[in-house]
């Protein structure tokens, strides 16, 4: 019998345990001493599944549903529940899709059946029976032939053009009793695990899993009507250009037809953006807010509605809330001590006022540009003045926010929500956030433009996803009209860009464990070259050679 040490970090104590001992096993010899159930391990700060055997001396870290990986691999089961039970009540021929998240739910779709509140109630009874019987799910590495001779089994997901890119002679399933499926990531290792969540009926062919908050209540079902719009809007774009998932996208680049998709989904942006210019130059506004989270692409989106507008006879002025921080070292500190750039007391919302007041009245206004790598406010001689029929646009986090601009007359703004809403997915079953995409935007932008490094801007994504529920989300729905920024071919771009900052990454650092998740979700795409991407895209903004810089 061989002993090795390990240093279970959760309760700050080493033990003496038998090589070979799986982290399940650790994980309930001391499951006294943890607050909630853990999901997955880290250790030595890589990311396993509970069933993983422990083989030399380590540092294991283990997540519970209050930390991000531990809680995607509690969704990611609970899809993985739902998809068997609707399989087992309503027949094989069901087809279930993962369209999209709202407030942290997901907004599912089904084919080949009808279903009603009924149905739904008999697939949620028929969950949590299996979540009582707590049956192992088993992660199975399997050859790429014999994997698209399980899915054509088991699943209703064509994997054979998605396999087909794969690196590797193998690829990782998870079984639950005779039926296996590709859940992309970490899996929990039971059923039992999974007691909190709840199905909604919508309409005929939709329904919502509702996700547990970290407090154990059910995240609450909202409806956006104006984001609904907006999604649904997004999905007929990707069904005019026949990119409903990854693998369509990569056969789209090995056909050769990828310029072609560049073509149309910067011609969907254009058609968008005149439309809005049209509603603004009809409703005679004379403040453009545009607001949205982090790396929605406002820059560029404001740069081209201006053009639209002055298509329209209209002359407008821009101004990036970006230049009214506060120099970096008055800048708020969150609840963990640490810069919080996201909050609306980041930016001197005084001044903002002043000077919008000022210009509405027709005086002269000089605009600050800020200096993000010294991280400081400066004035270089960027001087505006409004005549009559001229407009000001201002973009920024903050713009839907009526605390924002306080002091200048409603009548007078016209708000647009902008965002990043992911059109494609992997597949059927596993989705792309539009957490990911941004993420991945903000790190190329970061490094080419702002002299942040990755592990910079992962460390500070936590606090800009707080403050995006604090500060932004709430008032989407005030907008006036919506534009999804998204491209459908975007990560492919933005792959070759990426790739290298995260491998930067060295594993001791804690920033690791979100390089190898990214690395291994940037492995989905083939690569595609920046040569096509016309110089007005919102991607140029992330990765240069625009004509806006």
């Amino acid at each position: 019998m061989s002993i090795i040490n390990v240093n279970i970090l959760n309760i700050n104590q080493s033990v003496k345990i038998e090589k070979g001992t799986s982290l399940e096993e650790l994980a309930e010899k001391y499951k006294d001493m943890f607050s909630e159930q853990p999901l997955l391990a880290a250790v030595d700060n890589e990311i396993m599944e509970l069933r993983s055997k422990i083989i030399k001396d380590c540092g294991i870290e283990f997540l519970d549903i209050n930390n991000s990986y531990g809680y995607y691999a509690y969704q990611r089961g609970i899809v993985y529940l739902m998809i068997y039970s609707f399989k087992k009540v309503l027949g094989d021929s069901i087809k279930v899709n993962i369209k999209h998240s709202v407030n942290q739910n997901y907004y599912c779709t089904v084919d080949g059946g009808f279903i009603d509140d009924e149905t739904i109630k008999k697939v949620e009874e028929y969950m949590k029976e299996l979540v009582k019987e707590n049956i192992p799910i088993e992660r199975v590495s399997v050859t790429v032939s014999d994997g698209l001779s399980l899915y054509r089994n088991c699943t209703d997901t064509d994997m054979s053009d998605e396999l087909k890119y794969t690196h590797s002679t193998n690829i990782t399933m998870h079984k639950m009793k005779d039926f296996y499926d590709y859940m992309y990531g970490d899996m929990v290792i039971s059923t039992g695990v999974l007691k909190t969540f709840g199905l909604v009926y919508k309409n005929d062919n939709a329904f919502v899993i509702r996700f547990p908050l970290k407090n154990g209540k059910l995240n609450e079902v909202l409806y956006y009507e104006k984001l609904m719009k907006i999604f649904e809007e997004s999905l007929n774009w990707a069904k005019v250009l026949n990119v409903g998932s990854v693998k369509y996208l990569n056969n789209m680049i090995c056909d050769g037809k990828i310029r072609d998709i560049i073509c149309l989904s910067e011609a969907f942006h254009e058609k968008k953006l005149a439309q809005i210019s049209d509603m603004i130059t009809g409703g005679r506004k004379r403040v453009i807010l545009i607001a949205g989270p982090s790396s929605s692409g406002k820059t560029t989106f404001a740069n081209r509605l201006c053009i639209q507008l002055r298509v329209n006879g209209i002359k407008p002025h821009i101004i990036s809330l970006d230049n009214y921080y506060f120099d970096r070292g008055g800048t708020p500190v969150d609840e963990f001590g640490k810069p919080d750039y996201e909050c609306l007391e980041s930016i001197d919302v005084k001044q903002i006022n002043e000077d919008i007041n000022l210009l509405l009245k027709g005086e002269t206004v000089q605009i600050p540009e800020y200096n993000f790598f010294k991280g400081c406010r400066e004035y270089k001689g960027n001087f505006i003045k409004l005549d009559s029929d001229d407009v000001l646009v201002i973009e920024g986090i903050h713009g839907l926010n009526e605390k924002l601009t306080k002091e200048v007359p409603k009548e007078c703004k016209f708000k647009i929500y902008i965002s990043a809403l992911t059109q494609i997915n992997i597949n059927p079953h596993n989705r792309i956030t539009t957490t990911d995409t941004r993420l991945i935007r903000r790190m190329v932008r970061d490094s080419q433009f702002r002299g942040f490094d990755a592990v910079s801007t992962i460390d500070m994504w936590p606090s800009v996803l707080r403050g995006e529920r604090k500060y932004i989300f709430p008032f989407q729905e005030e907008a006036d009209i919506m534009f999804n920024s998204a491209l459908v071919y975007e990560l492919a771009v933005l792959k070759p860009f990426v790739e290298p900052l995260l491998f930067k990454i060295d594993k001791s650092q804690l920033a690791y464990r979100e390089a190898k998740r990214l690395i291994k979700f940037m492995n989905s795409f083939l690569s595609i070259n920046d040569k096509y991407i016309p110089q007005n895209s919102i991607i140029r903004e992330f990765i240069g050679g625009g004509c806006f810089e």
